[in-house]
């Protein structure tokens, strides 16, 4: 389980092709503390580390990963968004964010507001359009943030400077997909709607 809060931003230092997948090998600043079994969500996707030599470790995504994910298209040098696992003394400063990627979406448009404030624009597909709303919870590339607008096949996320200095955001730019995973929550409530035959007009927290 994460919170959605990044910890550091890792470097892809090598890439490997295996048969079930690939491994990355990835320098981060907390190396030294990681142990082997242990779990990070790498741009919200949670993997398992399998190896450690001096500076880097080593992690593999299968085929499913790859598919689902954003994780296929990393090259060398590339930076990752990096949280490893929430303790359970831990606070929850974002979300409950689980690691699973649901898909990816792809980044419309980029707008400043401020120094290094900007609202980026995601698309929304109908067949995840539900599980967005305004106000509400969503993770990207792993970052818990929040949806400040929905429109017709799109939402919008504020980013503040602390997280524009602190993620991989910066690299971003339009066309390029990031990993979402929504809320949980939300998944639960969409699912058991879907199970009693209800549209989300009929929803007891519907705006309608």
């Amino acid at each position: 389980m994460f919170a959605g809060i990044i910890e550091a931003v890792g470097t892809i230092q090598a890439i490997e092709t295996v048969a079930s997948g690939r491994r990355f090998w990835i320098q981060a600043p907390f190396v030294g503390e990681l142990s082997l079994g242990a779990s990070i969500a790498h741009n919200g996707a949670c993997l398992t580390v399998i190896a450690i030599k001096h500076k880097f470790y080593c992690v593999e995504a299968v085929q499913e990963t790859l598919q689902r994910t954003n994780l296929g298209e990393l090259d060398l040098q590339d930076p990752v968004n990096l949280e490893r696992s929430l303790p359970a003394s831990g606070r929850i400063e974002g979300h409950l964010v689980q690691g699973h990627v649901d898909t990816t979406l792809t980044l419309l448009d980029i707008t400043r507001v401020g120094a290094d404030s900007f609202y980026y624009t995601f698309e929304l597909p109908d067949a995840w359009a539900p599980l967005v709303v305004e106000k509400g919870s969503i993770a990207l590339n792993g970052v818990s943030l929040t949806v400040a607008a929905v429109e017709a096949g799109a939402f919008r996320v504020a980013i503040i400077p602390w997280t524009y200095q602190h993620t991989n955001f910066p690299r971003l730019r339009k066309g390029m997909r990031v990993n979402a995973e929504f809320d949980v929550l939300a998944k639960y409530l969409w699912k058991w709607a879907q199970a009693y035959g209800l549209s989300p007009t009929q929803l007891p927290f519907s705006e309608s």
